[in-house]
């Protein structure tokens, strides 16, 4: 390289930091990473925070931890359960009348996009995927009501069925409001 050869390198700049690699105990925990687990214990983990999640939306109390440990499978599987139920047997029928599985799933996530931008744009300081989290476990009592309004629609429709739905839909609003 032409004009390389005419650099100098200072030799009083001083050296900084500790190449030596410490020589001590080290603990299992330390050499243990989440790239070298199994795929068994990855699965196992995240299925029980997404329980304890659950368990959370159900009991609410406070605890910042939950917020802190953000994830996204507990809101997709609700959302992916209440679109397929909202889809119930429309695409099997010509008649196309009940809610499109697309539209369901676009409708919560971009509202969930909409209220968690308003958040942060407001001055919010959760982070984004925090808010998608909680906003997403929200949807848990809808999903409830949904299946509970499905099982009873399975022993028959009239008068008493639709009395039955309406209380859940109605204690099921009442739960998500406390």
């Amino acid at each position: 390289f032409p004009g390389l050869a005419d650099a100098s390198i200072s030799q009083d700049i001083p050296v900084e930091g500790e190449i030596t690699v410490p020589v001590g105990s080290h603990s299992l925990d330390e050499d243990y990473s989440t790239l070298d687990e199994p795929v068994k214990d990855t699965i196992m983990r995240d299925l029980k925070a997404v329980g304890k999640k659950f368990v959370h939306v159900m009991y609410p109390r406070k605890s910042s931890a939950l917020l802190r440990d953000w994830d996204l499978w507990g809101p997709l599987v609700l959302c992916v359960s209440l679109a397929l139920m909202l889809q119930g047997g429309s695409a099997d029928s010509k008649d196309n009348g009940g809610p499109q599985f697309a539209e369901v799933f676009v409708i919560i996530w971009f509202g969930a996009i909409v209220i968690t931008l308003n958040s942060k744009l407001l001055g919010g300081t959760i982070s984004f995927f925090q808010s998608l989290c909680v906003l997403g476990y929200c949807v848990m009592p809808l999903t409830v009501a949904m299946l509970v309004c499905r099982l009873v629609l399975l022993a028959g429709a009239g008068t008493v069925s639709f009395i039955i739905r309406l209380i859940v839909v109605g204690a099921m609003f009442a739960w998500s409001t406390l």
